[in-house]
């Protein structure tokens, strides 16, 4: 099972990635970062999507129907905000504990490919090992 560094890479693998970093969205950190980041600043967009991250993951709007069996978990499974050049793709990563992590791709339009990326970041997830 991959620790940060290694699921870090591994998204820097998708075509088209320009950065990525695993955040806690509770406390708009950056656990770890690689490659590029908008605006330059890997802390500072660390923090932006973190609060994306927490206004998705705690408000009632977005979670799935109810009776659906989401087991206590952040009910939000992805968030993909688009802009001409790019998209970026945050995916909250489901743990055993009271997680509140998400691994954030930024990914060029023109050379990535979102649904890999999104398939990708979720079997990433999965196999993501924290601690």
């Amino acid at each position: 099972m991959p620790g940060i560094d290694e699921c870090l890479l591994e998204a820097m693998r998708l075509p088209g990635a320009r950065g990525a970093s695993v955040v806690d969205w509770t406390s708009g950190l950056a656990l770890g970062t690689v490659g590029d980041s908008p605006g330059g600043d890997h802390e500072t967009t660390a923090a932006e999507a973190a609060e994306l991250a927490r206004l998705a993951a705690e408000h009632r709007a977005f979670a799935p129907e109810e009776g659906s069996d989401w087991s206590g978990q952040v009910p939000v499974e992805d968030l993909i905000i688009s802009n001409r050049d790019s998209y970026h793709v945050l995916r909250f990563v489901p743990t055993t504990f009271d997680s509140s992590v998400f691994l954030h791709l930024w990914l060029g339009r023109a050379d990535g490919n979102l649904a890999l990326a999104r398939i990708r970041l979720g079997e990433m997830a999965g196999r993501l090992v924290l601690g």
